[in-house]
């Protein structure tokens, strides 16, 4: 019989280590289990250390835009190294300032071992099995890493590996046209990469509108980037400089050559070596572990946190799963079926998403008014002369209620909480056309494109 906790929780990301403070302070006694580093993707190797390569290579692009603005700088060149050096200090204060507060916890004990289930309420940590009616996964994803030929045979970077290049590649070559690989290309080519990106379906942002997606594909090509669209990678294999890829488009095979290779095509979760069998813990066809609107899973007592239950991908609802956990635990009612979905992209200028996309009104048949404004009416655009993009609301014609938003621009990851708070709220939209905004801002066009809303035809 191992040590016996009120709670266990296997895997320390953006659920999981707040869930655990949380229960070490109501006076329980917790074990967090945790065999890579403390913080999870997000802190590691997601959203801190590519924001911070991106606000780099953002600070290389406006430098080389200087004498757009009348500001002339010379030549711009990249010091890679310090680069990188200022993505691992950042990485270091959260990563250490997390682990400081977790270690610093009376009732947490925390097991730098990686965790499995050995039965129902056990859980083996190293040699050591430990026993708990109440247990918490959060283990999260991991790149995917597509069949294809040749693969095996190549060095290939992924989200993790990437992060520990000491050169900007000389050609970077981009399976998969989604948000993290085109935040990736954007930053690398803006380092002064070459860079290609390869995209089997016909638009890169696969989940977003047409419109969406061919904006950011005029941002990305009008950056130097080279897109291919509907092309399919066929093999690849070693080359003299580098890594060979072929591919496939209508019918035609080609061959890109690079020096480097990114795998961007998806993520997998991190389900398969928990020994979930032993628990009674169901999962689906993809390996995410099911749950209810709860977190439960089909196990009693246990309960899927994050990336790993495939109910959201993104920091922020992993973190506001374990705020549903913490206020189900006293009582409350809060749950997964409350979410509104809410992401941002971020490319340069970002995506900031909110609720439906034009093509999930249009497939759900409802009746529906829509706004569409591109940046370049917008003066606060012209000025920065950030023109890029396109800000799109859609209301619901009969509640008056907002259905979604996307705003593909400067400010648009932070504009889009103006609509999603208005959404929590089941405001009308009116509320905020007759709001006065300030001038001159972004923001400021939102009331003026709800009073131009039309319905969708």
């Amino acid at each position: 019989m191992g040590k016996t906790y009120d709670a266990i929780i296997i895997g320390s990301g953006q659920a999981g280590f707040p869930l655990a403070a949380a229960l070490a302070g109501k006076g329980w006694k917790v074990a967090l289990a945790e065999g890579g580093h403390i913080g999870g993707t997000c802190i590691n190797t997601g959203c801190s250390p590519t924001k911070t390569i991106v606000a780099s290579a953002r600070a290389a692009h406006v430098a080389r835009r200087g004498a757009d603005f009348g500001v002339i700088t010379g030549p711009v060149s990249i010091d890679f190294a310090k680069v990188m050096e200022r993505k691992d200090k950042i990485v270091h204060q959260f990563r250490s300032g997390v682990e400081d507060w977790l270690t610093s916890l009376d009732n947490l004990t925390l097991y730098r071992e990686y965790a499995s289930f050995e039965g129902p309420n056990q859980v083996r940590v190293g040699d050591e099995v430990i026993e708990s009616e109440r247990i918490y996964i959060n283990t999260g994803a991991r790149t995917t890493v597509p069949p294809i030929p040749g693969l095996d045979g190549v060095p290939y970077l992924d989200n993790k590996t990437i992060l520990e290049l000491e050169a900007v590649p000389q050609h970077l070559v981009v399976i998969g046209g989604g948000y993290i690989g085109l935040e990736y290309a954007q930053a690398f080519r803006r380092f002064g990469a070459e860079v290609t990106v390869i995209e089997r379906a016909p638009q890169i942002m696969g989940r977003e509108d047409a419109d969406i997606a061919r904006a950011a594909l005029e941002l990305m090509e009008g950056e130097g980037l080279r897109v291919l669209l509907n092309t399919k990678t066929v093999s690849v294999e070693p080359s003299p400089m580098g890594v060979r890829v072929h591919v496939e488009s209508d019918g035609h095979e080609s061959v890109v050559e690079g020096s480097h290779l990114l795998l961007a095509v998806g993520r997998t979760p991190n389900s398969d070596k928990l020994a979930l069998d032993k628990a009674g813990i169901k999962t689906d066809q993809r390996g995410y572990i099911t749950v209810d609107d709860h977190l439960l899973t089909s196990a009693p007592g246990v309960w899927a946190l994050g990336d790993v239950n495939g109910r959201g991908a993104f920091t922020h609802t992993s973190w506001n799963d374990h705020e549903i956990v913490l206020d189900n635990l006293d009582g409350g009612t809060r749950s997964l079926a409350e979410r509104i979905t809410v992401y941002g992209v971020y490319v340069d200028p970002p995506l900031g998403r909110v609720g439906m996309s034009e093509q999930d009104v249009r497939a759900s048949g409802r009746k529906a008014l829509i706004g569409v404004k591109p940046m370049s009416d917008i003066a606060r655009a012209k000025e920065r002369d950030e023109t890029t993009g396109l800000m799109k609301v859609l209301v619901d014609a009969e509640t008056k209620q907002f259905l979604g938003a996307a705003i593909f621009g400067i400010g648009g990851d932070e504009i889009v909480h103006s609509i999603i708070d208005l959404m929590y709220a089941k405001a009308p939209y009116t509320v905020m056309k007759n709001a006065v905004h300030v001038h001159p801002t972004v923001s400021e066009l939102l009331p003026t494109l709800l009073g131009e809303l039309k319905p969708l035809e």
